[in-house]
């Protein structure tokens, strides 16, 4: 409590965090109108008393859908960082302790990964594989892994060769019981960091890919769907681009106040508490 008193923008991340993910969870109850209910007399219509964000090119409410929208942004960072650490960390650990040839492998295809932009990687798996959730989930884990497995195997570099490894491995400890009980404890705080702003690149990455038509297909809402839609109306009818790229601004700018915050928390050379 202490280090949220005197970190106000962590605590700011946090209380938006928290009011996105239960407007996630409570879409259906929050919503005030169906977000694919259209009303064509209706369309364009600017903010209103009972349309507080407008309505779109189809009559549809913006607030109804940007609600829904935040519901998949947040389904697909939180469900693509924890794929991608997931396999990232286990394939890290792997290469880090164990060195040789496994290693060698592992660190050139994550060169070769990292030597492209990720979003147009993204973008050419998604073009072959087809427009979908699912298939973008699949698309963003397949390129996130390998930031947590370089990170993790650096920080095994490390480890591995401090004094209570080698006292582990002289008591006969085996290499799984090193692995998970002695290495991967002190991997997991920089992987959280990693983590957390990791959400905030993946909520852009599917704002991006939605934008482009490559994300979940209409007339489902996303946020970044929300945009494309609105960009032939940027100047008759702003309010269609303005209030999703709010959202989005707000939940990437919330996700890196947090990561921030948590860097401050647990790496033990910036801690001062």
């Amino acid at each position: 409590m202490r280090f949220f008193k005197e970190n106000p923008a962590t605590s700011f991340g946090v209380a938006v965090i928290s009011i996105f993910i239960v407007i996630a969870i409570l879409a259906p109850l929050i919503a005030p109108y169906p977000p694919e209910e259209q009303e064509l007399s209706q369309r364009l219509a600017p903010p209103s008393l009972f349309h507080p964000m407008g309505r779109d090119d189809f009559g549809r409410d913006i607030l109804s859908r940007a609600i829904y929208g935040v519901r998949v942004s947040i389904l697909v960072g939180i469900v693509v960082v924890g794929i991608s650490a997931v396999i990232g960390v286990i394939l890290g650990l792997i290469a880090g302790y164990f060195g040789g040839f496994l290693d060698e492998l592992l660190m050139r295809i994550v060169d070769i990964l990292l030597a492209f932009p990720g979003i147009l990687l993204a973008i050419a798996i998604v073009a072959v594989l087809g427009p979908g959730l699912k298939n973008l989930l699949l698309a963003l884990s397949l390129i996130g892994w390998v930031s947590y497995a370089r990170l993790t195997r650096g920080q095994v570099l490390k480890i591995k060769e401090l004094e209570y490894i080698e006292a582990a491995r002289a008591i006969g400890a085996g290499n799984l019981r090193i692995l998970f009980r002695h290495l991967l404890p002190n991997v997991i705080p920089p992987v959280i960091i990693q983590a957390t702003l990791g959400i905030a690149g993946v909520i852009i990455a599917e704002a991006s890919l939605s934008f482009l038509g490559l994300g979940v297909p209409p007339p489902s809402p996303s946020l970044g769907g929300m945009l494309s839609e609105g960009l032939s109306h940027l100047i008759d009818a702003p309010h269609l681009t303005i209030f999703p790229g709010l959202m989005i601004s707000l939940l990437v700018l919330a996700f890196n106040f947090l990561g921030d915050g948590l860097r401050d928390l647990l790496d033990p050379r910036l801690k001062n508490y």
